[in-house]
């Protein structure tokens, strides 16, 4: 069916709305990016999983990044291609077959690599083997993503490693964003630098991680395309590779929802949707962050005046989390049952961090083709919650 993509009427469920012609407007910069800055960068599944799209991918980009064996096998079955590993621990009884799955395989400790390396060497052959290292510098603002937080179960300091690196390491993976500037890479890199270049003799690639959201509308893309060919030109002999989760679907499309119910304490006015945040927009919780809703104007720190006002709104989930609820929000016509509310860029992280807490039906999933069309790409019923208890 074709849907008016300004107002979604045609919705009458909830539904992610993944748009096509958004998505190839990220796919062209970043396969931009990548040809002028003599990069690849490849997509993270943390943040975007959608396996129905790679062929949309495929035309853009050659690799993904996994970070568990789930993930790598959808690299192999579903992108085509061996995936880049990383994971903060591998298990004995995986490890074969992630390695199978894989064509980079990053240890996040010297001994995970001292007890495994030889197992997935056993099990692929051409496996190209690195170490996760932590440059203990970070401008993540929240501690919950910051990976290089003091204490951090991430990476190994410079101080612990060898003058030689063990055998059979090829590179270093270095992650230390979240939705970060160019800027702010350039300041990382010269912690980077300033604590392994000392061993980039010793490598063949480096992998600059994610979180560099060079799709978001601000970001000095000239700013990292220069700082990447200046490393390169310092280091040729070094590959350099990003993993980009966010960039790849920021502001691809939205997450639609209906008002169920509209209920009133205290003067608050709560319209109850038939979405939850908990379940459905969890990283507006954890970061925490007020997501924008299309036609409405976000109250960040509503005064007692402004939450009793007209058509000022929180909004609930539908699941029994006391606490799953956001606000406030002005809407000029007000809301009535059976409006639709539209929550923006709701694609990266959110499709792949959503659970069925509560047993809540689950927003379907469908991709809006360029020529206004919208394919259902997963519709949730029963038997996918009742599936997660067998």
């Amino acid at each position: 069916m074709k849907v008016n993509l300004e107002t979604f009427d045609e919705l009458k469920t909830p539904c992610y709305v993944l748009e096509e012609k958004l998505l190839r407007r990220n796919l062209e910069l970043i396969r931009r990016v990548a040809d002028e800055a003599q990069v690849e960068i490849i997509l993270a599944f943390k943040a975007f999983a959608l396996w129905k799209t790679f062929p949309v991918f495929r035309e853009y980009i050659n690799a993904t990044t996994a970070s568990s064996l789930y993930e790598a096998r959808l690299a192999c079955e579903e992108f085509g291609s061996k995936a880049h590993t990383f994971s903060p621990a591998y298990t004995d009884y995986e490890i074969d077959e992630i390695a199978r799955c894989s064509s980079h395989l990053t240890f996040n400790s010297l001994s995970q690599h001292a007890r495994l390396h030889e197992r997935a060497r056993r099990a692929n052959g051409a496996l190209s083997m690195g170490l996760r290292v932590n440059p203990e510098y970070s401008e993540v603002g929240t501690a919950l993503y910051n990976p290089c937080a003091p204490g951090t179960r991430f990476g190994v300091t410079a101080d612990k490693l060898p003058e030689r690196l063990p055998e059979g390491i090829d590179g270093f993976h270095c992650h230390c964003h979240c939705e970060s500037g160019a800027d702010v890479f350039v300041r990382t890199l010269e912690h980077i630098e300033g604590k392994f270049s000392r061993w980039f003799g010793q490598i063949k690639w480096i992998n600059f991680g994610g979180g560099h959201l060079m799709t978001r509308r601000d970001y000095d893309v000239p700013l990292l395309v220069k700082t990447l060919r200046d490393f390169k030109a310092r280091y040729p002999h070094l590959s350099v590779i990003l993993e980009p989760g966010s960039a790849f679907a920021w502001q691809t499309g939205p997450l639609v929802s209906q008002v169920v119910d509209i209920v009133e304490d205290r003067g608050i006015r709560t319209a109850i949707l038939n979405v939850s945040f908990t379940c459905h927009m969890p990283d507006c919780l954890e970061m925490p962050y007020m997501p924008a809703v299309r036609g409405a104007e976000t109250l960040d720190d509503a005064s007692d005046a402004e939450i009793l006002s007209e058509n000022v709104y929180r909004l609930g989930g539908n699941s029994c989390l006391s606490g799953d609820f956001m606000g406030y929000w002005r809407f000029a016509d007000g809301l009535n049952v059976g409006d639709n509310v539209i929550f923006e860029d709701m694609i990266h992280y959110t499709t792949v961090k959503t659970n069925m807490f509560n047993g809540v039906d689950h927003p379907s999933i469908a991709l809006a083709r360029e020529d206004g069309r919208l394919e259902m790409l997963r519709v949730f019923g029963y038997e996918d919650y009742r599936s997660r208890m067998d």
